[in-house]
């Protein structure tokens, strides 16, 4: 199911009430482009404050994300934002957040916020995960790996945010806060790192330098090459189904980050 975008003024009027009866009169609302995973991004100026609103259908396939990003939520605090409401109203589930003032970090060579995203991934690393009903880092995987016993090497009992957009990073403080944790999952903690290596070899770096930065995650340092062998195979299967025969900008590109990942590790 495609998601269409929708504005904070073009969702129904019980809505957009039960939104302000959270956050006072809205006054002004901004969409926000950068997220794929919503129907409504938006920011919000109400006389409470300005609040960040993403949104979903509630008879989309995904909607379960937004149940996921709420239970998840504080275990994951500072490093998130704060949820501050979750309603669920007229056929939609909204998410109203406490508003990050920052910009996505840049993954490109020499940025700056690199080492800010590393000391994201140690300390996201160092918080246990919850006791929730989370994805298994083996089961989502389990599709793109060539034998079904070779999957039991992301099992793991670390909690992982699996999707290293650098539009889900943000740069605000001086430190790197991680939104989007609707594909929280379990598995091992070396995983995180290692998707974060893809999007920086689709960012510039060549998969070494990449591998190189990923050493200062002391999960990803301890990885075993055997395992991340397979990890790198299975991504390469999975952006090259996701991209298809006519992909966008963004999957033609980490279709190619993963696939020369691929030929890397091979040789």
């Amino acid at each position: 199911m495609a998601l269409t975008p929708v504005a904070f003024d073009d969702l129904p009027l019980s809505v957009r009430s039960a939104i302000e009866a959270e956050t006072g009169t809205v006054l002004e609302a901004e969409a926000v482009t950068a997220g794929k995973n919503s129907a409504l991004s938006a920011r919000v100026h109400t006389t409470g404050g300005t609040v960040f609103l993403k949104g979903l259908k509630s008879e989309h396939r995904w909607v379960w994300t937004q149940r996921r990003e709420a239970d998840i939520n504080p275990y994951v605090i500072p490093l998130a934002p704060r949820v501050l409401f979750h309603l669920v109203v007229e056929g939609w589930d909204i998410l109203g957040f406490e508003l990050l003032d920052g910009r996505h970090a840049d993954y490109s060579p020499g940025s700056p916020d690199i080492p800010k995203v590393v000391q994201a991934l140690r300390r996201l690393d160092e918080m246990p995960c919850p006791n929730l009903d989370l994805r298994q880092a083996e089961q989502r995987l389990s599709r793109y790996v060539a034998h079904p016993a070779d999957a039991k090497a992301f099992a793991g009992d670390a909690l992982l945010h699996t999707d290293w957009n650098n539009h889900n990073v943000l740069i605000t403080g001086g430190r790197a806060r991680l939104v989007d944790w609707g594909w929280a999952t379990r598995g091992a903690a070396w995983l995180d790192p290692a998707y974060w290596i893809i999007w920086l070899i689709a960012s510039g770096h060549s998969p070494a330098q990449a591998e190189e930065i990923g050493q200062g995650v002391p999960a990803w340092a301890t990885a075993p090459p055997s395992a991340v062998d397979l990890f790198v195979d299975a991504n390469a299967a999975l952006w090259a189904e996701i991209a298809g025969d006519s992909p966008d900008d963004w999957t033609a590109r980490l279709r190619s980050a993963a696939a020369r990942w691929q030929r890397h590790r091979r040789g």
